[in-house]
């Protein structure tokens, strides 16, 4: 159970780097825009707020890969605190932004807390 948890903390710190990527770098060109079906003056004038948000999600897959890396203890409540933020900033975010984060970001990361506290 432990490889099963660790590779779906592996795949929700990859989906986070994946977001950093698509809102730090990607925001102004078809990838981004696509995202929230934005035009792109809309997607221009809201670039440093999403480069903000992208970073973020990086420091969530960076303490996921701490979380990976580290020895236990460690390593097992540094996943546990991080998949915590990544639920609550993706029920936040589905309900301040768009229902689909739910989907796309908690869920994934409820999931991946799950194993991680079975197996732990």
């Amino acid at each position: 159970m432990e490889t099963a948890a660790n590779v779906l903390v592996g795949l929700v710190a990859a989906l986070h780097a994946y977001i950093l990527v698509l809102e730090m770098f990607l925001w102004e060109r078809k990838p981004g825009r696509g995202l929230h079906g934005f035009d792109a003056p809309m997607a221009r004038a809201t670039a440093p707020l999403a480069a903000n948000q992208g970073l973020y999600n990086g420091f969530l897959a960076a303490g996921l890969v701490w979380g990976l890396i580290a020895a236990d203890p460690t390593g097992h409540d540094a996943q546990v605190f991080f998949l915590c933020c990544v639920v609550v900033a993706g029920v936040y975010g589905s309900v301040t932004a768009n229902r689909r984060i739910l989907f796309a970001q908690a869920l994934p990361g409820a999931l991946a807390l799950a194993a991680v506290l079975f197996a732990g």
